[in-house]
């Protein structure tokens, strides 16, 4: 099977333990999520989804400190509004691949999990979570905004008003704030995290696919004209913010921070 889903990008690799994709973010030192990354995985949803039997999938990452830092901010230097555009735009793609992924998707989060990381892990159908994974939407701190897709996926299935704090704030939280929340369903030691995903997708696999899917369709409730409509607002705001002086001190800030 990994012949078969061989990755299309350096900073993903897959693996398969008995029907189990495991598709790793490997983009050191953070898992950062750059547009190759965003990419790859979301042209394996894309790939695996019109198969005939598409396998369960854990999502992880390389390494004991990151899950994903979210959006690679090192992308942004010195590049203009256009790019930030078809950046949203993969990453809306990716978020919206996941959303319709007929299949089990678990998380394996094993460290930091944040900014697109979070709306990365609200997508799939199960989080596992390290002891000090770390969890929250920073972006409004570091001059960035997060998919509006995200946004909505997070409202929905974490509270307006919890949601509402997490942005406005920018602050992170613990794994034990995050299981109480919903953010994650179990907490594993971080030697068994992949083994205990891959027994969690398994279990789920095993139910029949036809309903799984069903189910799955009406829960997350993937419709194209809402999809269209979050697109146009994640593009309107960052069209908005890219260029704005103050977002900008902020991006460069946080950047130069993350070279120290």
């Amino acid at each position: 099977m990994t012949e078969q889903y061989a990755p299309t990008v350096s900073e993903l690799s897959i693996g398969d333990q008995s029907g189990v994709l495991i598709a790793t973010m490997d983009n050191a030192p953070a898992n950062a999520m750059n547009r190759a990354l965003i990419r790859g995985l979301t042209q394996l949803f894309v790939d695996l989804a019109v198969i005939s039997d598409p396998p369960a999938v854990v999502i992880t990452g390389r390494g004991d400190r990151f899950f994903t830092a979210g959006g690679d901010i090192k992308e942004l230097h010195g590049v203009e509004a256009s790019e930030i555009e078809g950046r949203m735009r993969d990453f809306h793609a990716f978020l919206t691949a996941l959303d319709r992924y007929p299949r089990p998707v678990v998380s394996a989060v094993n460290g930091h999990c944040v900014g697109g990381g979070m709306e990365l892990a609200l997508f799939t159908d199960n989080v596992l979570a390290v002891d000090h994974a770390r969890f929250g939407f920073p972006e409004i701190n570091h001059g960035l905004l997060p998919a509006d897709k995200g946004i909505r996926r997070a409202a929905a299935l974490l509270g307006v008003r919890t949601v509402r704090t997490m942005l406005f704030s920018g602050e992170l939280f613990d794994v034990r704030r995050a299981v109480d929340l919903g953010v994650v369903d179990t907490v594993v030691e971080p030697t068994r995290l992949v083994e205990a995903a891959v027994a969690t997708a398994r279990e789920l696999a095993g139910k029949p696919p036809v309903l799984y899917a069903a189910l799955k369709r009406s829960v997350n409730n993937p419709v194209d004209a809402d999809d269209a409509g979050s697109l146009r607002r994640t593009l309107a705001a960052a069209d908005a913010y890219f260029d704005d002086p103050v977002c900008k001190a902020r991006r460069e800030g946080w950047s130069r921070k993350g070279d120290r």
